[in-house]
């Protein structure tokens, strides 16, 4: 993943990205950002590489699903929240068993 954004012209900034919040301090896997000329700004993205090795697709993607939706909250109340969109990561094979559903 880290190789696929640089490939794509991303920066990497944080590797790994701390994520703090009143005493909570939780680590993304990578912070990136992107300049994006026609904007004249930067694009910064937060990502949470994830690999599914349970049995039970659900499974993981409940966990993914709620480590997401953690991380996007603490993120959105800290002070970085304005400078960063938050994304998840997953393989090509596992988004296409998981948009079958």
């Amino acid at each position: 993943m880290k190789t696929a954004l640089i490939k794509d012209g991303w920066t990497i900034t944080d590797d790994p990205f701390t994520i703090e919040y009143k005493g909570i301090r939780l680590y993304a896997d990578l912070g990136a950002e992107k300049a994006l000329a026609a904007e004249k700004q930067n694009r910064k993205i937060v990502v949470e590489i994830k690999v599914f090795r349970s049995p039970s697709l659900m499974t993981e993607l409940e966990k993914t699903i709620g480590q997401y939706s953690i991380y996007r909250s603490l993120v959105t109340y800290s002070r970085r929240s304005l400078l960063r969109q938050q994304n998840a990561g997953f393989s090509s094979s596992y988004y296409q068993k998981i948009c079958v559903l």
